[in-house]
C-alpha cells in the first residue's frame, strides 16, 4: 500500500527552518510574554494621537514594534500546525497567535481613526516639520482616503476583537478538510493501494489508466458530498460575514471593500471576466485538443486534467527541479538567481507531504525573518513549477523586505502573483530552449498550457462564481449548499462546453479553500495577465527589462499596485494585458497542435 509518510520519516534538509524564528517553543513562550506587555504601552497614546508630529511618529513606531513582533509569533505557530494539523499542541499555539494579532489589532484600533480627524494640510504640515515621519507620507495619505469607510474607535476597536470570530469558517473548513476529512483508498492499476488527499488528487486524476481516474474523481467527490451541507454553512456563513462587515464600513457591496484596500477599481474586475468570457472559443479549443489526444469520444470531467501527451509525466525528482528552476531564474540576473540558491542551502523549503501535512503549496515568512516555502512535492512537472512559482513570492518578499522600510515592507496580493507567474514563464522558456527530450518538451509546454487553463481561465471561472455568491447574500436570498452547486456547475459548463459536465463537479466549489479570503482569487487571472507581458520584456529586451522588473519587486507597497504596474510597463486598468495573455495562450495551443 502507497502511504503519507510521518513527518520524522523527512530528512532535515527537505524540512524548513523554523528553528530560525525560535529554537525552542519556550523561546516562544517568552516572546509572546514580551509582546503582551508591550500591548499595554499602546493605550497611553489613545486620544493623543495627532496632538504633534512627534506623537504621531511615536506611536507609529511602537506600533509598527508590536506588529513585527506579533506577526513572527504567528507565522511560527502557523507554520508548526501545518507541518501536521492533527497536532493539538501547535493548533493551541497557532489559536494563541490568532488571539494576540486580534489583540494587537484591537489595541491599536484607534490610530487610523484619529489620524483621520487631520485634514490633508495639517497632515502635510506634520510630515514637513517632524523628521522621521515623511517615511510614512505614502501611508498616512492612503489612511485619508479610506477616511469614510472608518468607523469610531470604539466600533473599529469592536471589529478588530472579532476578527477572530469572523474568520471562524474559514478556520473550521480548514480543519475539516486538512485534519478530519478522511478520503477513500483506491487500488492503482498496478495493484497497490493509494490514499487520495487533497495534495495528490490532481497527480491521481493525471494517470493514464481512464477508469482508475473515474474512479478517484468519483471516490474524492463522493466523500466530499457526504459533507455537502457542512460545508454549504460553513461558506454560507463566510459569504455573509464579508457582506456585513462591508455594509459596517458603508460600502455597497463586499467586492467594493475587498478591492478598495489596495485602491483597485471594480473596472479590473470586470474587465478580467468580460475579456475571459468573450475568449472562452480558445479554452473550448483546448478541451477539444485534449479529447482528441486522449482519443475518446466525449471528454469527461475526470480527464481534463490529463496531458495532451502520449505517456504519464516523466519524473522529477526535486534535486534536479532546482538545478532548473536556478538555470530559469538566470534572465534575472546574477544577483537573483544566488539568492534563490541560498534559499535552498539555508532550508526555506518544506518539500515533502507527510501525515496530515496542510495541503497544496505557500510562502510565509515575515519582515524579520527568511522566507520559508511549505510544498507537498510529488516528483512531477507540475511541482517544479510550484517550486518556482513559489520561489516568486519568497525572492518578492525577500527583496521588498531589503528594500523598504517595514511600514512598505510587504505587499498587496494583487501584484503578489505576478512574480511567480514571472517564475513559471522563465522556466517554461527555459526548459523548451534547453531540454532535447521531445516527449519532456511536450510536457514542459503541457504543463504551461494547463497552468494557463487552471489559472487565467479556472481562476476568472471561480471569480465569477464568488461575485455570483456574493450577490446573492447582498440581494437578501439563501446562499445553500444547493445554490452554490447550481451556480457553480452552470458556469462550468460554460466555461468546458466541449465536456461531459456531470452532478458531482458541481461540488468542486467546496474543495477550494481560497473562497474563504473574499475577492482574492481574481489576482491570480490579472497576474498572470500582468506577468506574460513582463517576461516577454525580460526575454526579449534583457537587462533593461530586468531592472525594471527588478525595481518593482523591491517597491513593496510603496505605491498602489495599478501604479507599481505601470512603472514596470503593464497598465492592468485596460483588457489589453488580458488579451494579449489570452493571445499567447492561443500561440502556444497552436504550438502543441503541431506537436500532437
Amino acid at each position: 500500500m502507497s502511504s503519507v509518510p510521518e513527518r520524522s520519516e523527512i530528512d532535515t534538509e527537505y524540512k524548513w527552518d523554523l528553528e530560525s524564528i525560535y529554537a525552542t517553543d519556550d523561546e516562544w513562550e517568552a516572546a509572546y510574554e514580551e509582546v503582551e506587555e508591550r500591548l499595554d504601552e499602546l493605550a497611553d497614546y489613545e486620544g493623543r494621537v495627532t496632538e504633534d508630529g512627534e506623537t504621531l511618529l511615536s506611536v507609529l513606531e511602537l506600533r509598527e514594534d508590536v506588529s513585527r513582533r506579533v506577526e513572527k509569533i504567528a507565522n511560527y505557530a502557523r507554520m508548526r500546525k501545518d507541518e501536521n494539523t492533527a497536532d493539538q499542541h501547535y493548533q493551541a499555539l497557532a489559536s494563541r497567535g490568532m488571539s494576540l494579532a486580534s489583540e494587537a489589532n484591537s489595541a491599536s484600533s484607534f490610530v487610523e481613526p484619529e489620524i483621520q480627524s487631520l485634514d490633508g494640510d495639517e497632515l502635510d504640515r506634520m510630515i514637513e516639520e517632524t523628521a522621521g515621519l515623511e517615511t510614512y507620507d505614502h501611508y498616512l495619505h492612503d489612511v485619508l482616503r479610506t477616511a469614510e469607510h472608518t468607523r469610531s474607535a470604539e466600533v473599529e476597536n469592536v471589529l478588530a476583537e472579532l476578527g477572530e470570530v469572523t474568520g471562524a469558517s474559514g478556520d473550521i473548513y480548514s480543519m475539516l478538510m486538512n485534519s478530519d476529512l478522511e478520503f477513500p483508498t483506491v487500488e492503482k492499476p498496478d495493484g497497490d493501494a493509494v490514499e487520495i488527499t487533497q495534495s495528490n488528487l490532481t497527480k491521481l486524476l493525471k494517470n493514464p489508466d481512464r477508469e482508475f481516474r473515474r474512479t478517484v474523481y468519483e471516490s474524492f467527490f463522493d466523500r466530499l458530498g457526504e459533507f455537502h451541507n457542512t460545508i454549504g454553512t460553513s461558506y454560507k456563513n463566510s459569504v455573509k460575514a464579508d457582506v456585513r462587515l462591508a455594509q459596517i464600513r458603508d460600502y455597497e457591496t463586499a467586492r467594493e471593500a475587498a478591492m478598495d484596500g489596495p485602491n483597485v477599481p471594480a473596472e479590473v474586475y470586470d474587465n478580467l471576466v468580460d475579456t475571459v468570457r468573450d475568449n472562452l472559443d480558445k479554452l473550448h479549443r483546448h478541451a477539444e485538443l485534449k479529447r482528441e489526444s486522449l482519443g475518446v469520444d466525449e471528454l469527461r470531467m475526470w480527464d481534463l486534467y490529463m496531458p495532451m501527451t502520449e505517456t504519464e509525466t516523466p519524473d522529477v525528482e526535486y534535486e534536479q527541479a532546482r538545478q532548473y528552476v536556478v538555470e530559469a531564474l538566470g534572465a534575472l540576473g546574477d544577483d537573483y538567481q544566488n539568492r534563490v540558491e541560498e534559499g535552498f542551502e539555508s532550508r526555506w523549503v518544506d518539500v515533502y507531504e507527510t501525515e496530515n501535512k496542510r495541503s497544496g503549496a505557500y510562502s510565509s515568512g515575515t519582515y524579520d525573518t527568511q522566507p520559508f516555502i511549505l510544498m507537498n512535492y510529488q516528483d512531477d512537472i507540475s511541482s517544479m513549477f510550484t517550486l518556482a512559482h513559489e520561489l516568486g513570492h519568497s525572492l518578492h518578499s525577500q527583496l521588498t523586505s531589503e528594500n523598504q522600510p517595514y511600514v512598505y515592507g510587504d505587499y498587496e496580493i494583487f501584484v503578489a502573483e505576478v512574480a511567480s507567474t514571472v517564475n513559471e514563464a522563465l522556466l517554461t522558456r527555459h526548459l523548451l530552449d534547453t531540454v532535447e527530450d521531445p516527449t519532456f518538451r511536450r510536457h514542459v509546454l503541457n504543463e504551461y498550457l494547463e497552468r494557463f487553463r487552471s489559472t487565467l481561465y479556472r481562476q476568472t471561472m471561480f471569480a465569477d462564481f464568488e461575485h455570483r455568491a456574493h450577490q446573492l447574500v447582498e440581494d437578501g436570498e439563501a446562499l445553500t449548499a444547493g445554490k452554490a452547486d447550481e451556480i457553480y456547475g452552470e458556469l462550468k459548463e460554460e466555461f468546458y462546453e466541449p465536456a461531459v459536465v456531470d452532478d458531482r463537479i458541481a461540488r468542486e466549489w467546496a474543495r477550494i479553500p481560497h473562497f474563504y479570503r473574499p475577492y482574492y482569487v481574481y489576482q491570480y487571472s490579472t497576474g498572470i495577465s500582468a506577468a506574460v507581458a513582463l517576461a516577454d520584456g525580460i526575454l526579449n529586451e534583457g537587462d533593461d527589462a530586468a531592472d525594471r522588473y527588478l525595481e518593482f519587486l523591491q517597491s513593496g507597497s510603496r505605491d498602489y499596485p495599478l501604479e507599481l504596474l505601470r512603472t514596470a510597463g503593464v497598465d492592468m486598468s485596460s483588457p489589453e494585458p488580458i488579451q494579449r495573455a489570452l493571445d499567447v495562450y492561443d500561440d502556444h495551443l497552436d504550438e502543441m497542435e503541431s506537436l500532437i
